[in-house]
């Protein structure tokens, strides 16, 4: 248990950001089950908001400390190639 008043404060700051980061974490995966939903159900214009949605909230996230950028970047790729996979099927 800490002892000084220094380590006290660290904690109770701890204790709060690990609240609002596990906030932001489930924001973004609730958004990309919402894109995947959109996505199975082969509604384009749904997924493309869907994908707009999430792409925004990820740089949310990755612009504070609660994601790396280059996550949040990969998660959008990967999201982005699923899109475009969804869009020349349905194209072709």
């Amino acid at each position: 248990m800490a002892h000084s008043l220094s380590a006290k404060k660290r904690i109770r700051q701890n204790a709060k950001k690990r609240v609002i980061n596990r906030a932001r974490k489930s924001m973004v995966k609730t958004q990309i089950k919402h894109f995947e939903a959109a996505l199975s159900a082969g509604e384009l214009e749904k997924a493309q908001e869907q994908y707009r949605l999430l792409a925004r909230k990820l740089d949310k996230v990755a612009s504070t400390s609660t994601m790396h950028k280059n996550t949040a970047s990969r998660m959008k790729s990967r999201m982005a190639r699923r899109f475009n996979a969804m869009k020349a099927k349905a194209a072709g």
